[in-house]
């Protein structure tokens, strides 16, 4: 199967159409989005249950419950390198990463704990695994249009966060 002239791969019989990136005439590995940008919070739902499954307490739950954060991501698609940074006017959170590599993350800000974090590609979401005190915890993101979604999960409870590109 060869690339058209926009480097494109032709579409065989019963298989998806794929685009490849092309530079100086090669091809490379298949691109990813850039979830680069700022992001404003537009849409909230079951947070309060989310941070109880983190054994946040009621005050606090309440606070955060109530702030509109913002992110700054700033993402390499070539090195996989991503910085998100979640601001609000309450507490900022940084984390950095590469993609497929596993790290130590410090989450005091958020609940007090420590986890073993590995962010990875699952088609075109980024898919976030926690390991340590809290089974099943993690986050996917994804892109829709010019809006950035957040599904955060801890033991069976599900919380999400879309987001408005500025």
């Amino acid at each position: 199967m060869g690339l058209d002239s926009r480097g494109e791969k032709r579409q065989e019989k019963g298989k998806k159409k794929r685009f490849l990136l092309v530079e100086f005439g090669k091809r490379t590995k298949m691109s990813k989005p850039d979830y680069s940008g700022t992001f404003n919070m537009v849409e909230q739902t079951n947070m309060d249950s989310y941070l109880g499954a983190l054994d946040i307490n009621f005050a606090l739950r309440k606070i955060v419950c109530l702030l509109s954060p913002s992110k700054e991501i700033t993402h390499d698609p070539a090195s996989g390198d991503i910085r998100i940074r979640t601001l609000t006017t309450f507490k900022n959170f940084n984390m950095d990463f590469t993609i497929g590599k596993e790290f130590t993350e410090d989450l005091g800000p958020v609940d007090g704990r420590t986890c073993q974090t590995t962010v990875s590609w699952e088609g075109d979401n980024l898919l976030c695994v926690q390991k340590g005190e809290k089974e099943g915890r993690g986050w996917t993101h994804w892109l829709e249009g010019d809006k950035l979604h957040l599904e955060m999960r801890v033991a069976g409870i599900t919380a999400k966060q879309v987001f408005k590109k500025a």
